[in-house]
C-alpha cells in the first residue's frame, strides 16, 4: 500500500511537469500520433507504460520506462490523438520507498 501511495504522490509531481510543459510541445517537433510514439518506445528502447494520469484539458499523460536499458520517458496524449515527449532520461530506477507517516514533515 505505501508503496502504490509513493507511486501516486510521484505520478502527480510529474502530472504537474507534464501540464507545465504540453502547450510548448504541441507546436514543437516532439509530436506524433500516439501509434507511432509508443513504436518508438518500445522498439528502440525497450519502454513500457509504468504509470498514467488525466493532466489539464483531458490530456493523458504517461511514464514509460525500461528495466534493462534504465532509459524513461514521459509523454502526454491530447485529446486529437497527438501524442508528445515532455521529457525523457537514463538511469531510471524503480523505487520502493515507504512514505512518512501522516502529519510528519518529509
Amino acid at each position: 500500500m505505501k508503496n502504490t501511495m509513493f507511486k501516486m504522490t510521484m505520478g502527480l509531481g510529474l502530472m504537474a511537469l507534464a501540464a507545465q510543459q504540453v502547450n510548448a510541445q504541441t507546436q514543437g517537433q516532439n509530436c506524433a500520433p500516439r501509434a507511432v510514439v509508443l513504436k518508438h518506445l518500445t522498439e528502440k528502447y525497450g519502454e513500457a507504460r509504468r504509470g498514467i494520469g488525466l493532466v489539464q484539458q483531458g490530456s493523458v499523460m504517461e511514464v514509460f520506462a525500461s528495466d534493462e536499458t534504465r532509459t524513461w520517458t514521459i509523454i502526454v496524449t491530447l485529446p486529437n490523438g497527438m501524442t508528445c515527449m515532455v521529457a525523457s532520461g537514463e538511469a531510471y530506477e524503480t523505487l520502493t520507498e515507504a512514505l512518512p507517516a501522516s502529519g510528519n514533515d518529509a
